[in-house]
């Protein structure tokens, strides 16, 4: 009979499509993974959740400054946001986006639900309010005038909104929170909820905008679009197949409550003070834990475009590899408080850690084997007592590993783990394989001696498996060692004796040179720069778009109606000579083909007119200019800068038709 696998629902926040996520938004999915992969080699039954939030007056504002709909451009984000997560080989079962047709049928069912059984009424807000955080403040809840949450700017607003009546839930909540220690990790986050928000009183929570569009209209009132938090937050249900209507899916009923949240501590007041009353409100479970990890910064400061030290895990991966950037990334980041990446940190760690007690280990272990057996690795029993340490310590590693998981201490886990491999290198100078190899007698032991290292490798590339996949399936593949069930992670001697490792040790982590590497970050750095120069002389430009002119003469409607335009096709065209200014065009203009002089020359190549359709004054007097008889005029615009365009009709018009 199949044994029945304890189910194990793990999410992350989905991330805003507002741009591309930097390492310090990447590092959240790769910890999710870590724990994801670490409860399937258990052997729970885990789903895996993550996705994108996509909704939002901050999108709809860079939609319209890229000059493409909302939806073209988070369906361009939330691919890039896709295609990085998949890069860091993370293992998520299911990639929610909050514009999928079934979650935006749920969250209007469930606004209605709540509308009805009176946790949600119509009323006017005026605040404070921070678009990038989409969050109202009240002016004693800013710090120095700004955004509590982001440090930015916040603005006046003013609008209907219906509003959810947090106050209703708020006992209840806080009387769970107290009889549940374990829903809010770590402790510092529930103590920072407890004291800053619930214990003072909850104010009624705004749930819908009508101040932009862009969003999950409410059926019964659609000049009203759901605010984010009741659109986001419910991802988490109705990814899983839940219906306010009662029909929720099998999937659901088996993996709701989900056990772990994993968010930044940036958002912990949302899922641990709004997203609970909401489900209290639908009656349904809350979930059995919210972790807030920490940040990952850079240097000493929160990473940020504004402030050019953005860090992209695609960037990382082209000069680290996929593994160490896991490997940082997971071993770097403390518990409790912020984690710092720098360049130079990396190269230390690359080195010193990967390249030397890992990398170093597997390839001295191989190598060794190869020179003295042949590859051949065969367990002889002839034991000494420096091996009994070595062993308690790998037999020893699983249990230490799973108890720093079970606390969601991803780093101290993997430190165990490396404790594991530092151990198999003081192994090697205390066994000394080579003075071993030069006495025929202790050939057994010199055999025996390698047996335990490749068993111990063996062991420790199992458990490492959560945090770095592909070094795990290239160092058991080295050593043509089988992958162990989690159950034989604490026994040693199942390495199948008579085994033949690689041939070719292969290098798993190659040291690098700090100078050549900060020279190719110089490049990428540089090349970020250039990006964010001409996307602010763009911005730049539109801002400096208006052009104020002197104003000339005023004329009437007869004056105007004296000038005849017309659209001309250019037929052909050639610079005029002894003139550094003038082109000769040969206009088509009806039946007729003009020729008209103009002086874009510095503005044009006369090949690359041929063809165009161009707007010409037709009646101007004759004129000769460099003795070149010009028979009408070319009109162009010039801006700033002195600049020249010809104005072209914006839709394909026959040679001939009246500009009126």
């Amino acid at each position: 009979m199949e044994k029945i696998r304890p189910k194990y629902y793990i999410t992350t926040a989905i991330a805003y499509t507002s741009g591309k996520p930097h390492i310090g938004n990447t590092y959240e999915i790769v910890l999710a993974d870590s724990i994801a992969r670490f409860k399937r080699q258990q052997g729970y039954d885990v789903f895996f959740q993550t996705g994108t939030d996509e909704h939002g007056q901050k999108i709809e504002l860079k939609a319209e400054e890229a000059g493409i709909t909302p939806k073209e451009f988070v369906d361009n984000v939330s691919t890039e946001i896709k295609r990085i997560w998949d890069l860091m080989n993370t293992s998520y079962d299911k990639f929610i986006r909050t514009t999928d047709a079934d979650h935006e049928a749920q969250v209007q069912k469930i606004f209605k639900k709540l509308y009805d059984q009176g946790d949600i009424y119509k009323g006017y807000y005026e605040g404070l309010y921070c678009t990038p955080c989409e969050s109202f403040f009240t002016e004693s809840q800013l710090v120095d005038g700004k955004c509590p949450d982001c440090g930015r700017p916040v603005t006046p607003a003013k609008e209907e909104a219906y509003f959810f009546k947090m106050s209703k839930y708020a006992p209840r909540l806080i009387d769970y929170i107290n009889t549940h220690p374990e829903f809010i990790q770590p402790v510092s986050r529930k103590n920072e909820m407890m004291n800053n928000f619930l214990l003072p009183g909850l104010q009624d929570l705004c749930v819908s905008r009508t101040s932009f569009t862009w969003g999950i209209p409410v059926s019964f009132d659609p000049k009203h679009v759901t605010y984010v938090w009741l659109d986001a937050l419910t991802n988490y249900i109705t990814g899983i197949g839940y219906d306010c209507d009662g029909n929720s899916s099998e999937q659901f009923n088996k993996l709701w409550p989900a056990d772990l949240h994993l968010i930044g501590k940036d958002i912990i007041r949302f899922h641990t003070i709004y997203w609970p009353i909401f489900l209290m409100a639908l009656d349904l479970p809350l979930p059995k834990q919210v972790f807030g990890h920490p940040w990952l910064l850079q240097g000493d400061g929160k990473m940020s475009k504004s402030k050019g030290n953005v860090i992209y895990a695609d960037d990382l991966v082209d000069l680290f590899g996929v593994d160490a950037v896991r490997y940082f990334v997971l071993h770097e980041m403390p518990f409790e408080n912020d984690g710092v990446i720098t360049w130079e940190l990396l190269v230390e760690r690359m080195n010193s850690d990967l390249a030397n007690t890992l990398g170093n280990l597997v390839n001295r272990t191989i190598s060794m084997s190869n020179k003295y057996f042949g590859g051949v690795v065969t367990k002889t029993g002839a034991a000494e007592e420096v091996d009994d340490d070595l062993k308690a310590v790998v037999t020893a590693t699983k249990a230490k590993v799973a108890a720093k998981m079970e606390e969601l201490r991803v780093a101290d886990a993997m430190t165990e783990i490396f404790g594991l491999f530092k151990r198999c290198n003081k192994y090697i100078d205390e066994t000394m394989p080579w003075a071993l190899a030069k006495d025929e007698a202790k050939k057994d032991r010199l055999e025996e001696v390698l047996y335990n290292l490749v068993e111990s490798i063996t062991i420790g590339a199992c458990l490492l498996e959560s945090f770095m996949p592909e070094t795990t399936e290239k160092i058991l593949a080295q050593l043509n060692a089988e992958k162990r069930s989690y159950e034989e992670l604490d026994q040693f001697g199942l390495y199948v004796s008579g085994n033949k490792v690689t041939d070719q040790p292969q290098i798993l982590f190659q040291r690098l040179d700090v100078k050549e590497v900060m020279e190719k970050v110089e490049v990428i750095q540089a090349k970020q720069k250039a990006a964010m120069a001409a996307a602010s002389q763009e911005e730049e430009k539109e801002e400096e778009a208006v052009i104020d002119l002197e104003p000339k003469e005023e004329i009437t409607f007869e004056d105007f109606g004296k000038m005849q335009f017309q659209v001309g096709e250019i037929i052909s065209c050639e610079p005029v000579k002894k003139s550094k200014k003038l082109l000769c065009f040969q206009v088509k203009v009806g039946s007729q083909t003009r020729q008209i002089v103009s002086g874009i020359k510095a503005y044009y190549k006369p090949e690359d007119t041929i063809g165009m359709k161009v707007m010409v004054l037709t009646n101007l007097k004759p004129a000769k200019l460099a003795g070149m008889m010009s028979e009408g005029m070319l009109l162009c615009a010039e801006d700033a800068e002195g600049n020249v365009c010809l104005m072209t009709p914006e839709k394909a018009m026959p040679a001939g038709a009246e500009i009126c």
